[in-house]
């Protein structure tokens, strides 16, 4: 299955903890960590929820 990297650039300091939760369930815990995942439709949604907190990089 595709795979696509996912970087938190913006610090989770501030944000609701549904966004804090979701930024742990994809394995982001520190700022400019970068983690590889699965793609498809819960993880897209996750970082629908989170988009203005990291970047997808191809």
């Amino acid at each position: 299955m595709a795979t696509i990297k996912i970087k938190q650039t913006k610090s989770r300091i501030g944000a609701p903890v549904d966004q804090r939760r979701t930024l742990d369930a994809l394995g982001l815990r520190k700022l400019n960590k970068t983690v590889e995942v699965e793609d498809n439709a819960s993880i897209r949604g996750m970082i629908n929820k989170v988009h203005h907190l990291v970047t997808v990089i191809d």
